[in-house]
């Protein structure tokens, strides 16, 4: 799979899968056991000697401990497993049961309907096969979107829940984690740039990936997201001069935020402003993706939207520069969006007397999103130069009490506790920050409505001596 394919969800394929009913049970453990079909239609109850033999397990057992459904690959004794206390296998065919009674019946036959991802269909035809089961494609009904399954890449899967905390993106986008991977340590280190505590940060990071304990597992696989995010507030901490705070043991690259912090705002707000339009400029190919042209050009996440902006952007400039050309240019293009958005609005508002109401409340809207949206990188700038301005006060705070011996050591102390405190408080207040900049400024562009996760039926099957 080469990188135009990685970029966009797998392809999806709608299924059928046809067996005659004595050869039921096979097909279902083979669809188990693969973990590549989701299956759509309505359970049933699982009403059955396994379920009854599950409840009477449960109700005179005193092990709260968790069932897990495991598929027996042949029918088993149910009277057996009961008196084994074999909870997961008789919950695996409870579970089984539930997807026996949802096949679609036709005579001897029985159906399944569902979905699966096209690289699998070959694999999984070949499966089923030797027992006289058929694939079937079937057409996908209009308007209705398939799931989406993301493409596996295993340098961008630590930085997936960035995209998965947010919502499932639909299943005609472009995958939008390198993005926001990107965008998300950039962010981070641009308020929170000091080479101490990004030291610290990749540290903490290689340790996860060592980690055994169950209870980090999941925050141990995203170590890279962790290190990358280190590495950036190294690399400010470097433009700032800053190691655990600004204590001058390094030369300002760029700029000290305490002392320049107009400029790190202006900064801070032009690196907004291109983050907006690269979002844009991915939400224009969702867009087109979505719905076509009609949809790129009339919505504000669209071609319309990135008019406004940068329009909004030249006359700025034009202004700034006392360019007159610019300062003309930049008004007209900006209203070439509005108009944009505005046919969007008018198509959607219809033609009753609200219309005119429903287009004037969207165009301001979309105006004060934009300058809105603009601003809210301000943050930026603010929580750089929080940081500097805390690490000041732990060095005064610090530097008050040295000058002898036990002077010297409270100093430590204080520094030291000092620091703990403002790099725990700030890293998760930065951590926040940056993900509500991603979600409602940048995905807000990227991502227009969610879609559908890919959720395969899968059970463990149950093998060698136990399977007996």
């Amino acid at each position: 799979m080469g990188p135009p394919e990685q970029a966009l969800p797998v392809r999806m394929r709608r299924v059928a899968v046809i067996a005659v009913g004595e050869r039921l049970r096979e097909v279902l453990v083979i669809l188990a056991a693969s973990g590549v079909v989701e299956l759509s239609g309505p359970l049933g109850g699982g009403d059955g000697p396994a379920l009854d033999a599950l409840r009477r397990l449960e109700r005179g057992s005193s092990d709260a401990g968790r069932t897990v459904p495991t598929l027996a690959p042949v029918a088993p004794d149910v009277s057996a497993l009961e008196r084994e206390a074999s909870r997961d296998v008789l919950a695996g065919e409870v579970e089984l049961e539930r997807r026996r009674a949802g096949a679609i019946a036709h005579g001897r036959f029985r159906a399944f309907v569902g979905w699966v991802p096209a690289p699998a269909l070959e694999s999984l035809r070949r499966r089923l096969e030797p027992i006289g089961a058929s694939l079937v494609e079937l057409r996908t009904p209009p308007g209705f979107d398939p799931p989406t399954l993301l493409a596996p890449a295993p340098a961008v899967e630590p930085f997936r829940p960035l995209v998965s905390t947010y919502g499932a993106i639909a299943y005609d986008d472009v995958d939008p984690t390198p993005f926001a991977a990107l965008t998300f340590c950039l962010m981070f280190g641009m308020m929170f740039g000091d080479i101490g505590d990004g030291a610290l940060i990749v540290l903490a990071a290689l340790w996860l990936r060592h980690v055994r304990r169950s209870r980090l597992e999941r925050v141990a696989r995203m170590w890279p997201l962790i290190a990358a995010a280190g590495v950036m507030s190294i690399a400010f901490g470097a433009l700032y001069g800053e190691v655990f705070g600004p204590t001058h043991l390094v030369p300002v690259l760029w700029l000290a935020p305490m002392a320049d912090p107009t400029r790190l705002l202006t900064v801070a707000v032009l690196l907004g402003a291109c983050l907006l339009v690269a979002g844009h400029l991915i939400g224009i190919v969702n867009r087109l993706r979505e719905g076509g042209r009609a949809l790129a050009f009339t919505t504000p996440s669209g071609v319309p939207g990135l008019t406004l902006l940068l329009g909004a952007a030249l006359a700025a400039v034009g202004v700034v520069l006392h360019t007159a050309l610019l300062a003309l240019a930049g008004p007209a293009l900006a209203a070439a969006g509005l108009s944009a958005i505005a046919v969007g609005l008018r198509a959607e508002a219809g033609s009753g007397a609200g219309s005119v109401a429903v287009v004037a409340i969207g165009l301001l809207d979309a105006v004060l999103r934009l300058f809105s949206n603009v601003f809210s990188f301000a943050r930026l700038a603010a929580f750089g130069l929080m940081h500097a301005a805390i690490g000041q006060v732990v060095l005064h705070a610090a530097s008050s009490l040295s000058g002898s011996g036990w002077g010297d050591l409270a100093a430590a102390v204080v520094f030291a506790i000092g620091w703990a405190v403002a790099f725990a408080l700030e890293g998760l207040v930065v951590s926040v920050q940056a993900l509500r900049l991603e979600y409602y400024e940048l995905f807000s562009r990227v991502l227009l409505r969610e879609g559908r996760q890919f959720r395969p039926w899968s059970l463990p099957l149950l093998i060698g001596e136990e399977s007996r």
